[in-house]
């Protein structure tokens, strides 16, 4: 069976479970949506877990659908690392084999000292840290002082904190360019510059919707480049665009949330496209997990499942539906980092039968082969298509 109209939707670090190497980067034993299941009893998932998401893996106490009206898995990823680039880029067919650099102490002076030359203000900050505390912490001393607020997190991430009634829109992101121009050199290799503008007064500093992410290009073409030039619609919702630094997109439309990002897509889905339209849903990663907050991160999944129906509705027989994700981040976990593992894998089409187990699949790109397969177009991937077992 091929389709005109794939839609892949990834949950933003909505893990399944550790990775087999998952020691390897301190996170034995991790488990986004096992662990939010057992933290938060209350968890009702039911749209979710009809296409089969408890028959992927162990969820809680949840027993499997005896009869899921979506195909079901879980993909691993080969790809070094755990940040939002290196997942996403291996969903569409990439594997990553050298890491993007992290600075657990600061980005070194020399960096700094370039950076505060090049946009005239001074530089407080310079650690990991959280994006909010890091407000709690600085904010005020940037009111007084309109100095930028640099940090970074377990990510290979260059962030830069301004109030917007300190520093306008456009000079935070005219800094970011300046950025992302410098940590292009070797020795610094950032995977991503974002601006993290933030409004409010001391004791209630509030991030908007205003962020940009300024990532590197992929190191080589994806299976959206594919798509692109043999004429097919890619339609970016949310951030990928900025992940993928454009390439391969032929529309974008950001977003405010994952209310907004739902709703941008079932508007896409409602209209007409060949092709593929690719969204993501960023707030459980940037809201919830890097915050820690599973009661937070059950409310988001819930918001997600109650739009299921919806998203279902708008398909047509020549559509497929993908949800996935792009790493964990289980907010019970130590730290406040991203965690390797498993993510999940649902496809559904009105026009599936009986659909059942896919397994394991050895590489996030079996996606990208899979979407390569079902347009003919021509592209080269260690993944494998699993299209002609969805019938």
């Amino acid at each position: 069976m091929k389709f005109d109209r794939i839609a892949v939707i990834v949950l933003d670090s909505v893990g399944i479970g550790e990775l087999p190497d998952a020691a390897d980067y301190g996170d034995l034993g991790a488990h986004t949506l096992g662990h939010i299941a057992r933290s938060v009893p209350t968890l009702s998932l039911p749209n979710l877990r009809k296409l089969g998401l408890a028959n992927i893996a162990p969820i809680g106490d949840w027993q499997a659908e005896p009869h899921p009206t979506g195909y079901f898995g879980k993909m691993a990823e080969v790809s070094v690392g755990k940040d939002t680039m290196t997942g996403h880029w291996e969903l569409m067919g990439l594997r990553i084999k050298t890491p993007f650099r992290t600075f657990p102490e600061g980005f070194p002076q020399a960096l700094i000292d370039a950076f505060e030359k090049e946009t005239g203000r001074s530089v407080i900050g310079n650690k990991p840290a959280s994006g909010t505390e890091i407000l709690v912490e600085l904010g005020e001393e940037q009111m007084k002082t309109g100095a930028w607020i640099v940090y970074t997190s377990a990510d290979s991430v260059f962030q830069l904190a301004a109030h917007e009634d300190i520093i306008p829109l456009e000079e935070l992101y005219d800094a970011c360019r300046t950025a992302r121009r410098l940590t292009m050199k070797d020795e610094f290799s950032v995977g991503r510059v974002i601006a993290r503008p933030y409004v409010g007064k001391p004791g209630a500093f509030q991030r908007t919707a205003n962020r940009h992410d300024y990532a590197v290009k992929p190191p080589m073409p994806t299976v959206l480049n594919a798509l692109k030039s043999a004429g097919k619609d890619v339609i970016a919702v949310g951030k990928i665009n900025d992940i993928f630094d454009g390439e391969g997109i032929t529309r974008t439309t950001p977003t405010k949330s994952n209310a907004h990002g739902i709703e941008t897509t079932l508007k896409e889905l409602k209209g007409s496209f060949n092709g593929m339209l690719f969204t993501n849903l960023v707030d459980f990663d940037s809201l919830y997990g890097h915050r820690r907050d599973p009661e937070g991160y059950a409310r988001a999944l819930e918001q997600f499942d109650n739009a299921v129906p919806a998203l279902l509705d708008t398909l047509t027989d020549r559509d497929l539906l993908v949800i996935t994700a792009d790493h964990g981040n289980d907010p019970t976990h130590t730290g406040t980092d991203h965690t390797r593992e498993y993510v999940p894998l649902l496809a559904y089409s009105p026009v599936f039968g009986q659909p059942s187990g896919l397994g394991t699949l050895d590489t996030y790109a079996d996606l990208a082969a899979t979407i390569a397969d079902n347009f003919g177009v021509s592209f080269t991937t260690q993944g494998r298509s699993f299209l002609n077992r969805l019938v």
